[in-house]
């Protein structure tokens, strides 16, 4: 019979590297922690309207990326693409803003596209999102930067550049797109199928385009920081002199827009140079209105998100640097040991160690390769002529040094040898 294999596009997180995910789970919660970012956990599973009303119909998510069905009660449901409208839409429903208009909120978790899987992007794949929801102040758009770089440096990951834009808003982006439109209706020969759909649908995801051609026809066309009303531009300068204040690089890109329509004013990415061609790390922007475009109050609102399994490729070390070694190895040596180890580690695992066995049967010798080979620190030696004295040998694997110690009494000095070093 043949076996069944995994579904195109998803992947398992395998030990050795899963310990890699939750070192970043573990600075993520840290840092976000230090600035009052708190904890939401979403379905992976909504309405389908949700996305449609949130991300925007002509987007490529809505139109050509989503897994979308009809559930048993014919109602359309989605496998959630992004966290941010299952956010809102937590933070209308749960009435948030009744007690405080403010929230800092962030998710961890799998998100889901069917677009054609590629080294470093699949079908399943991961975000950390974060939302700070109602505020306007531009102070919260480089406090919330700036929390980002903070954690990619946690990391320990270099060689990373962000860029920040911005994309106006309900004021002035329309002149921007009227500019755009006549730009490229003259060189509409030049455009991919998608992009000359787009022109007259959404025309500013053109600059999103990876298609040569398309890069190509955008390369002189208008730039929307030419456009934008002088509350936007007011509001970016702050945000620059904000970013320069904390000492957070960046460059401004003014052909830089982002894949949702919800998006406005600040926008920004994080390029990691070492991935290639699909080199975005992090992205996000400001997104005031969208609250109230999902049946919310009028509430501001800014957010990124990180793509986990890109994030993941660029930590340094190997992935045993992250995966801690057992404390403990426990060797035996016969029946009766085996009893006493079995209780040993019991004990030892209550005292918060990280005690490892083998249950084999195998040999002193092999037992001690395998005690090696796990890195383990130190090896406790449970044999039948230890035990008729009625102790135990602790042998430290650093330097060979062994110690006899009465059985009564090895769990107390072993948590004081651990506790010590």
């Amino acid at each position: 019979m043949e076996p069944i294999t995994s579904i195109r596009g998803f992947k398992d997180i395998l030990p050795g590297e899963s310990e890699k995910w939750q070192f970043v789970e573990r600075k993520a919660r840290e840092v976000f922690g230090a600035y009052g970012v708190r904890e939401l956990r979403i379905p992976i599973l909504e309405k389908t309207d949700l996305f449609r009303r949130g991300i925007g119909e002509t987007t490529d998510i809505v139109e050509k990326e989503m897994y979308t069905f009809l559930d048993r009660g014919e109602e359309s449901l989605t496998l959630r693409p992004e966290a941010t409208a299952g956010a809102i839409r937590s933070y209308i429903e749960h009435h948030f803003y009744e007690t405080d208009p403010v929230a800092r909120l962030y998710t961890i978790g799998p998100m889901f596209r069917r677009e054609r899987p590629q080294k470093g992007r699949y079908r399943q794949f991961h975000q950390i999102n974060v939302e700070m929801l109602g505020y306007e102040d531009p102070r919260v758009d480089g406090e919330l930067i700036g929390m980002l770089m903070a954690f990619l440096t946690s990391l320990g990951i270099g060689d990373l550049d962000l860029e920040i834009n911005s994309l106006g808003c309900a004021d002035c982006r329309p002149l921007f797109r009227e500019k755009v439109v006549r730009y490229l209706g003259d060189r509409e020969d030049t455009l991919c199928p998608d992009c000359q759909r787009r022109l007259r649908t959404n025309p500013l995801r053109i600059f999103d385009c990876k298609v040569a051609e398309c890069r190509e026809a955008v390369r002189e066309a208008p730039v929307i920081l030419d456009s934008v009303c002088d509350g936007c531009r007011d509001h970016f300068e702050k945000v620059k002199e904000l970013l320069s204040s904390i000492g957070v690089p960046f460059r401004v890109n003014p052909r830089m827009v982002r894949g949702l329509d919800y998006y406005k004013k600040t926008a920004f990415e994080v390029i990691g140079h070492s991935l290639g061609a699909q080199n975005a790390v992090a992205g996000g922007g400001r997104y005031d209105g969208l609250v109230r475009d999902l049946g919310g109050p009028d509430i501001p609102g800014i957010g990124f998100a990180i793509g986990f399994e890109r994030l993941v490729s660029m930590l340094p070390g190997r992935d045993e640097d992250y995966s801690p070694a057992p404390d403990i190895f426990v060797a035996t040596l016969g029946r009766e040991a085996e009893d006493t180890a079995f209780r040993l580690l019991n004990d030892l695992r209550g005292k918060g160690l990280r005690a490892e066995t083998d249950y084999s049967g195998k040999s002193l010798k092999a037992q001690m390769k395998r005690a090696n080979r796990s890195g383990a620190t130190h090896v406790l030696i449970v044999g039948g002529d230890e035990l008729a004295e009625g102790a135990l040998v602790l042998r430290d694997m650093k330097n060979g040094v062994q110690e006899k110690m009465p059985i009564p009494d090895a769990v107390v000095k072993i948590e004081e040898i651990f506790h010590v070093r």
